[in-house]
């Protein structure tokens, strides 16, 4: 368990256990293919490729159709340098700013040119190896032989475990020469679990009862309890969020109606979660609860799940709306089929995709089942109510269009001395039916931000252009995928989200079940949640995927099912102490020889100074509210979430970026984080609730340090940790201290790695 050191704690930023390195092969890779191949292959191959050559009209030496070419340069020295922004022409060029500006016919748009900035400063991840050839299409029987296409089969569970998540972790230890290490202690265990599944920590009462209880199912009845918590909903539901761009706005904000009712669609997914919504339901709710003949009766219930692509991405029409559109379906596609599918359709906008059997016309049968569909609000009251409420709408609106024109006809020179009289007569009675019609008028029904309609379907955009329509691309789905349904004009949303929540698509179980399994270790299964293709990794322990995926859906497809099994394993219990000799084998914990340490993301992080310092406001749902209120005290899955301008704590602290589905986070550790612990006004105010909570429990400073622990870690101070503590406490205040010293150290407690952090 960590400790507290006063000191270090309050002077120094926060040291955890270094952040696994990132793996950006593959997101590298997958940028490449969106958004530069495509801009290169549009505007550039024509006269930079080795066809250009073929044909006498290569330009100025350079090549830009393989990686090769690229970084060689032209006549004019090196295109570009992987890493430096200024290095090489290619971006001079694209800026307009060198003496050669390209494309010659016109500027890019900024944001393209942006994406190629992008690129380069990564490192210019790029995998054309040798000149491009014609394509020959894809093999889609192959494909199917690929493992994640493979439908998922129950295989046997190795001997000697009473779990079948510990049979196969331990079979593959054993495989690679590692023995776990002991099991944790209950304080460990209870906060860890507490954590996991609730975004708080336990209690000081759950965590002795705990202690207690002897019983053999003692941690199994704590796990019970916080899956029955209504807290377990709006942990679990923030996670989701992440995978469906959850914003209550739009990054470009000119001309966008803005989504006043987003908050019911992250209702409805706590709401989801907290009943156990079987998930393929959940998902087809979320697709197509519109048309589901079996949907729950409750409007809320069935319509809220919508604002998955209900709150999705729009953009301003009046000007290359086209294009618009087009960015628009393409969200759509790669936020459904990244999200519940877990692969990159997406890449398959201009192109066949390179590396995964989805040809450019399995996307747009995707894309034209949503051509032309409508981003509206559903209400969720009775029809007879919603329809009195849009005439009154109407009848209002009639009254005023008349009264504005009488008002235009009293102005002098308008009309005729005697036709102002009528117009007077006139703006007075529609004043009046006005007033009397808002009087009357029902209260506006609620409503939720909703994808409706099905699309008519559409043509295959040339090089994912729309001004350069190719051949018809029935709706339907991935061809690699069963369908019950043949592709055609009558396919529907309701087809495509009984085809993602079949049991017999071998993904959809599979990638939730990698996604539940890394939200808890950290790492998944598959470390690449929302890519099982071929740039995604491969599973560690794919025997055991494929028993979770095949009994998860068994078992009703309940995620609470999954959570049991997961947590009540010899696995998930395991301490997170390192050990030397399997250090050297497996540092980076792949084969869950060992607990995983792990830092708390901002929502339970901020979630739990609130607690601890008896601030938290337990309301659950409603209308968000602003994080930048210092006094705000509601948990923070309630918070507003903008595209437009994410909030500067959010930021800090690795919140992703709401513009795209997010399978997992990274974890940075800088100095401003410290910062913020040590001289945000929100910091302070829980500093000084939770000493003054402290001292009223406690007749000695003794006393009120050991229970600040139980409050703040879940157990009884050392003794040396006391002492120091006593020390502290002791020292004068300087004149300019704006905090008392039990205030300052309940500070250093709040900031501390223990609190930050969960083992």
């Amino acid at each position: 368990m960590l400790r507290t050191a006063l000191v270090v704690a309050l002077l120094a930023p926060s040291v955890g256990t270094a952040a696994e390195p990132p793996a950006p092969d593959a997101k590298a890779l997958e940028f490449f293919e969106n958004k530069i191949r495509p801009v290169l292959v549009e505007h550039c191959y024509k006269c930079h490729s080795e066809e250009a050559a073929k044909d006498k009209k290569l330009k100025g030496g350079l090549k830009l159709d393989t990686k090769a070419g690229l970084l060689k340069g032209g006549d004019t020295g090196a295109a570009m340098v992987p890493g430096k922004l200024d290095a090489g022409t290619l971006l001079k060029s694209l800026k307009y700013e060198g003496e050669v500006q390209m494309p010659p016919k016109g500027k890019l748009p900024d944001a393209v040119v942006k994406d190629f900035e992008k690129w380069i400063a990564d490192g210019a991840a790029d995998p054309r190896t040798a000149v491009v050839v014609k394509p020959v299409g894809i093999d889609i029987e192959k494909g199917k032989q690929f493992w994640s296409f493979v439908a998922p089969k129950e295989p046997p569970v190795p001997n000697g475990a009473q779990s079948a998540i510990d049979a196969f972790v331990r079979a593959k230890l054993a495989e690679k020469g590692l023995k776990p290490v002991a099991r944790a202690d209950k304080r460990t265990l209870i906060r860890r679990a507490a954590y996991d599944l609730t975004g708080l920590p336990p209690s000081p009462e759950a965590v002795e009862a705990f202690l207690k209880d002897e019983s053999p199912d003692a941690f199994a009845k704590v796990i019970d309890a916080l899956l029955a918590s209504p807290q377990y909903g709006e942990k679990w539901a923030r996670h989701w969020l992440d995978v469906a761009r959850y914003a209550e706005d739009q990054a470009h904000t000119f001309g966008v109606k803005p989504k006043t009712q987003a908050w019911r669609y992250r209702d409805w997914v706590i709401a989801a979660l907290n009943a156990d919504m079987s998930y393929d339901t959940f998902v087809k709710l979320q697709i197509a609860g519109d048309m589901m003949p079996d949907a729950p009766a409750d409007p809320f219930t069935k319509l809220a799940g919508l604002g998955y692509l209900g709150l999705g991405a729009e953009y301003y029409k009046n000007t290359a709306a086209a294009q618009a559109i087009a960015e628009e379906l393409d969200d759509r596609v790669d936020t459904l089929t990244r999200g519940f599918l877990g692969v990159t359709v997406s890449c398959a906008r201009c192109h066949d995709h390179k590396f995964d059997p989805f040809p450019t016309k399995d996307y747009y049968a995707i894309a034209g089942i949503y051509m032309g569909t409508n981003m509206s609000d559903a209400p969720l009251a009775p029809p007879g109510q919603a329809r009195a409420y849009a005439d009154a709408q109407a009848a209002l609106k009639k009254a005023t269009d008349r009264l504005t024109k009488a008002n235009n006809d009293l102005k002098p020179n308008a009309v005729g001395f005697f036709a102002r009289g009528g117009a007077a007569f006139v703006a007075k009675t529609l004043t009046d039916t006005a007033a009397q019609i808002r009087k009357d008028m029902p209260p506006a029904p609620a409503v939720v931000h909703v994808v409706s309609g099905n699309g008519p379907g559409m043509k295959v955009y040339i090089r994912g252009n729309p001004a350069t329509p190719g051949e018809a691309a029935p709706k339907g789905f991935l061809q690699v995928l069963p369908s019950a349904k043949q592709p055609g004009s009558d396919y529907t949303r309701l087809d495509l989200a009984n085809a993602i929540a079949s049991k017999d698509n071998p993904l959809t179980a599979r990638v939730i079940v990698n996604r539940a399994w890394a939200w808890h270790f950290g790492r998944g299964l598959v470390n690449t949640p929302s890519n099982f293709g071929a740039l995604g990794d491969r599973p560690t322990h794919p025997e055991l995927l494929d028993w979770l995926a095949v009994n998860f859906m068994k078992n009703g497809w309940s995620l609470k099912w999954l959570h049991r099994q997961i947590m009540l394993s010899g696995t998930y219990q395991l301490e997170s102490k390192p050990d030397a000799d399997n250090d050297k084998i497996d540092a980076a914990n792949v084969y869950l020889w060992r607990g995983q340490r792990k830092r708390l993301e901002i929502e339970d992080w901020r979630d739990s100074l609130l607690a601890v310092s008896g601030n938290l406001d337990t309301k659950s749902g409603g209308p968000t509210f602003d994080l930048r209120d210092a006094n705000a005290k509601r948990r923070t899955v309630y918070a507003k979430v903008s595209r437009h301008e994410l909030n500067g704590l959010l930021r800090l602290f690795d919140f992703p970026d709401a513009n795209v589905t997010a399978d997992k986070r990274v974890v940075t550790t800088v100095p401003q984080q410290q910062l913020f612990a040590l001289n945000s006004e929100f910091m302070i105010g829980q500093a000084q609730a939770f000493a003054k909570r402290v001292e009223a429990l406690g007749a000695t400073d003794e006393e009120r340090i050991a229970v600040a622990y139980r409050i703040a870690y879940g157990r009884a101070p050392e003794k040396a940790e006391v002492d120091l503590a006593v020390r502290f406490l002791k020292l004068p205040t300087k004149p300019d201290d704006k905090l008392t010293r039990w205030q300052q150290y309940a500070q250093v407690l709040l900031a501390s790695n223990e609190l930050m952090y969960v083992d």
